[in-house]
């Protein structure tokens, strides 16, 4: 499964670039990425863990930027 989720409050393209680098180290995660100019993250991974990755992700996100939220729809 493959998704992608706004990112709100995501100031820095550092952050963004440790964001990414994070997911991709999940176990199960087949690719991610966080764009810092479009405030997106793009998340693929099998539809049996994808919650549980996504939830892992989400997590990543706040460790590193705790203003960033990502909106889950």
């Amino acid at each position: 499964m493959k998704k992608v989720f706004m990112l709100e409050d995501l100031d820095c393209a550092h952050c963004a670039q440790k964001m990414e680098d994070g997911i991709l180290k999940i176990d199960g995660v087949i690719s991610a990425r966080v764009n810092f100019l479009s405030q997106k993250l793009t998340l693929e991974a099998p539809d049996e863990i994808f919650d549980n990755v996504l939830k892992q992700a989400v997590a990543i996100c706040r460790k590193i930027e705790p203003d960033c939220t990502v909106i889950i729809k």
